[in-house]
């Protein structure tokens, strides 16, 4: 896993403090932090699938949501803040089968200091993408 060296004591604390969550029902596992990038990886699996065996468009939107709202936390600068989904779109272009694993890229477009926007792309193995999502996120008092 990369951090990057100025955020290292925030994302350190985050990874020791964050209690079970919808990620780990799901396996996202982080891989690299940045203030500008987070990226994690999801296996295509009996929690992540359609009925038909797919990867199902909620959990690439969590996964899109996940990221971006970790990467938002990671720029508010006060302790006393987080990040808070309040709108997320997301345009499914690949199907990823059963036994894939798929990892997504989040970056900002936008980080204000009451809203941040993130774009996500999920790719699969062969880095074809499979999903696009931007969402908009509010930073708000803990």
């Amino acid at each position: 896993m990369y951090i990057q060296p100025n955020i290292e004591k925030r994302v350190k604390k985050f990874l020791s403090v964050s209690e079970k969550n919808m990620g780990d029902a799901l396996g996202i596992s982080f891989t690299s932090f940045k203030s500008d990038e987070v990226k994690a990886t999801m296996p295509v699996s009996e929690n992540t699938i359609q009925p038909f065996g797919f990867l199902h468009g909620g959990a690439s939107v969590a996964l899109a949501e996940t990221l971006a709202s970790i990467g938002a936390w990671l720029n508010i600068e006060k302790e006393n803040k987080t990040a808070v989904g309040v709108e997320i779109n997301a345009n499914h272009v690949r199907a990823a089968k059963k036994g894939e694993t798929v990892y997504g890229v989040s970056t900002p477009i936008h980080k204000g200091r009451q809203t941040q926007v993130w774009e996500t792309k999920i790719f699969n193995e062969d880095e074809k993408l499979v999903c696009v999502s931007r969402c908009t996120l509010a930073i708000i008092d803990i």
